[in-house]
């Protein structure tokens, strides 16, 4: 499980073996009140969460969106 960055305590990550086939690319978020999981493409968008209340979801969205290019770039160096 590649964790991308950190960031106020919640890491960014992903699975290595998720999917089959593999799903396109997206990002977990994992911190000690839950864990959520948002899709990249055509927009940042919200799959599910299980823990997170919305003022949560909506700064950990805006995270995801500031980092799309490092979070594609890494996904694509590591299943090439």
């Amino acid at each position: 499980m590649p964790v991308i960055f950190r960031y106020k305590g919640y890491r960014f990550f992903f699975y290595s073996n998720e999917g089959s086939p593999r799903e396109p690319a997206h990002i977990h978020v994992r911190g000690s009140d839950g864990e959520a999981k948002f899709w990249l493409q055509p927009m940042v968008h919200l799959d599910n969460s299980n823990g997170f209340d919305a003022r949560t979801l909506r700064e950990l969205a805006e995270t995801v969106e500031k980092n799309t290019e490092v979070i594609e770039r890494t996904w694509n160096e590591y299943f090439r």
